[in-house]
């Protein structure tokens, strides 16, 4: 009986949120490439720690953006143990500027928002684009994000790059990026609203006006956040600034980790802070695992043939919300969509890593403690 209740209210559940998604993707924006070009100053920046497998493409790809005249590039390299300085130091181009870093960020600061704020303050342009070390940006992403931001007066916006996935842990983890959002957040209230709790966005790629930067006090007021990106868009927010989230799947890439080693230590690090606290974490992933895990174990193990047919109507349903974003978002549909139950374990596993970690005082990134 207690399987059976479980089951139909995850299926009901996963059904609500399929046909969420559907209407949430029919306003979905997107910045489209087809814009004229940039007439003001934009600052790309690209803050560094051990990048040295990736920072070539990430440079390179911002200094070949079409329709952008005034544009500079700058790189911090935040103390790095290999070759990241050197290699962006070999890129010949008077567009680009290398910072170099050996300070470690002062208490009460993390060392990304550290580390691009230091940027933001040695930036010269109307509008400052953030981007991870690992993306690679399309030949108009500057521009179509700029216009973006500007056609409809937005101070900030994060356009989600499309997310690759070279192993197996990945593959099963980072289609959920695009498809947390996309599926569960209600995007026309979360763009009208001004809300701090329906704030989305994604550290890979943001694009802030400069002046509305300033005025929230920059990565300063999120010093100390873990999620500074989320935090960053809630501190506009907060400011009564309009943000906006994006699928920016056609006009940037992304592969974040590569190995399955580095997609657990790259979630752990932050994954404790992502839900409020403990009892927030528990609440969302005991959510989460009667919507996506309990109707696909009930329709394979029930003996009840009813409570069978209900489980795989949920289990339906949890494909079709998840294939309706890859399609959307550029990630592989099959056989990946499919994969939704194993990806939504993985995810609740990782949490709870993450959460081991903490409380030990064990979360480590780029040999720095994250607390």
């Amino acid at each position: 009986m207690v399987t059976r209740r479980l089951t139909t209210i995850g299926t009901l559940l996963a059904l609500g949120i399929a046909a969420h998604t559907a209407l949430n993707l029919r306003r979905l924006r997107r910045p489209s490439p087809s814009v004229p070009p940039v007439d003001e100053p934009v600052s790309v920046l690209i803050p560094a720690r051990d990048e040295e497998q990736v920072i070539a493409t990430a440079v390179t790809s911002a200094l070949q953006q079409a329709g952008v005249d005034d544009l500079e590039v700058l790189v911090l390299d935040d103390g790095s143990t290999d070759a990241t300085a050197a290699v962006v130091a070999g890129i010949d181009d008077p567009r680009l500027r290398l910072i170099r870093s050996e300070v470690e960020p002062p208490a009460g600061w993390l060392g990304k928002p550290w580390a691009c704020m230091r940027l933001a303050e040695q930036a010269h342009g109307t509008v400052l684009v953030f981007m991870d070390a690992d993306v690679n940006l399309g030949p108009d992403a500057v521009r179509a994000s700029v216009r973006a931001l500007r056609a409809h007066d937005f101070a900030l916006v994060s356009p989600y790059p499309r997310q690759l996935a070279g192993n197996w842990l990945a593959a099963l983890t980072q289609p959920l990026i695009p498809w947390s959002w996309s599926a569960l957040l209600p995007l026309r209230l979360a763009e009208q609203s001004l809300r701090p709790s329906l704030a989305a966005a994604t550290g890979q790629l943001i694009v802030v006006d400069a002046r509305a930067y300033a005025q929230v006090g920059g990565h300063a007021s999120v010093a100390h956040e873990v999620l500074e990106d989320v935090a960053l868009m809630r501190a506009f927010r907060r400011a009564g600034l309009r943000t906006c989230t994006m699928d920016g799947s056609r006009i940037a890439s992304s592969e974040m980790y590569p190995s399955p080693a580095a997609v657990v230590d790259g979630y752990a690090k932050s994954m404790w802070t992502a839900f409020g606290g403990p009892l927030g974490s528990v609440c969302v992933n005991a959510l989460l695992l009667t919507v996506y895990v309990i109707p696909p174990l009930a329709a394979l193990t029930s003996r009840s043939r009813g409570t069978r047919t209900i489980g795989r109507v949920g289990y339906l349903a949890a494909v079709a919300s998840r294939a309706m974003v890859a399609r959307r978002t550029g990630t592989r549909v099959w056989p990946d969509s499919a994969m939704q139950p194993a990806s939504i374990a993985a995810f609740v596993a990782i949490n709870a890593i993450s959460w081991r970690r903490h409380l030990q005082g064990a979360n480590r990134w780029k040999g720095r403690a994250v607390r």
